[in-house]
């Protein structure tokens, strides 16, 4: 397919026969240094926070903490569980659908992530693929890749992150910001903090993290355009699949209206893609095994979906 997984980006699609490219490598490590750099900082300033029982984001030091790193430099390594924690599920989810596309002989280039002042210190990562899918079995293994290699670390490192939690001493709305709790999360909760509930935890740098990472899988998993979840609908049914992406568009604004605002990107992010989905070859048939993986697509993205993820206080 001559487009490009990504979790937040989706670059314009250029075809090379995958004998003769050779994928940069310079610029993705070095967009992977500055990100990581960036994701020390968001970090650093969680971590300050909670090791403190500070509200996480209630300062405008918390929510773009740059500045605060540039005047404290030597807090930067606590940023460091944070950091290790979005990198490697970033980076699995990209490493899925790089490795996926090697495994049926298609240009592919290394994942670019983006650096960005942001809650998590980036803008996500993708990666590009530069030829066509051989088959709709190549698309779905390709496209349901990296959400399961990313939750694979995430669910994890979520309940990790909830064994560092503790109850919080504040109320809610001094927290600043409020994040969902999705069904993974209440699940992956009582195995970690039993009796606890989800509202009343401080959740841990490593927790939060790996909340991030539910957030980047259910939104790639959105089955329009060249999403993740676009390209197993396409594989599973082509016609089905422009429709979707259509009537998702005015879906997500009107849950950007009712519950949160970040749904407005998405819907223009949908809508700009136009429902549209390169041709892939219909044969051979996806068999059993690739229905099970759309299932397991499915529940992933249920798992994970949260209509409202973050508030303000």
């Amino acid at each position: 397919m001559p487009a490009a997984e990504s979790d937040f980006a989706l670059p314009l699609p250029v075809i090379v026969p995958p004998a003769i490219y050779r994928p940069r490598r310079l610029l993705p490590a070095v967009l992977f240094l500055l990100t990581a750099l960036s994701m020390l900082v968001v970090g650093a300033r969680m971590q300050y926070n909670f090791d403190r029982v500070r509200p996480p984001f209630r300062t405008f030091n918390d929510v773009l903490p740059f500045l605060w790193a540039w005047r404290h430099p030597g807090m930067l390594l606590l940023g460091a569980p944070f950091c290790a924690t979005l990198l490697a599920i970033l980076l699995a989810h990209e490493l899925g659908h790089y490795i996926a596309c090697l495994h049926y002989g298609m240009a592919a280039s290394l994942p670019y992530f983006l650096p960005a002042p942001t809650l998590l210190g980036t803008l996500g990562a993708f990666i590009r693929i530069h030829s066509p899918f051989p088959s709709r079995r190549a698309l779905i293994d390709v496209g349901i890749a990296g959400p399961l290699a990313g939750f694979a670390i995430a669910a994890p490192c979520f309940w990790l992150g909830l064994r560092e939690s503790f109850l919080r001493p504040f109320p809610a709305a001094a927290a600043g910001l409020n994040f969902g709790w999705p069904a993974a999360a209440r699940l992956l909760l009582p195995l970690a903090q039993p009796g606890v509930a989800a509202g009343q935890l401080y959740l841990s740098p490593v927790a939060r993290a790996a909340w991030f990472g539910f957030l980047a899988t259910m939104l790639n998993l959105i089955p329009a355009g060249q999403l993740d979840g676009g390209h197993i609908l396409y594989a599973v049914a082509p016609r089905l699949h422009r429709w979707v992406s259509w009537l998702l568009a005015p879906a997500l604004a009107l849950a950007g209206w009712r519950y949160w605002q970040g749904w407005y990107i998405w819907a223009g992010f949908v809508l700009l893609m136009q429902g549209r989905h390169p041709g892939v070859p219909y044969g051979p048939p996806l068999g059993r095994r690739r229905r099970a993986l759309v299932v397991a697509g499915a529940i992933i993205l249920a798992i994970t979906f949260t209509i409202v993820p973050v508030r303000v206080g």
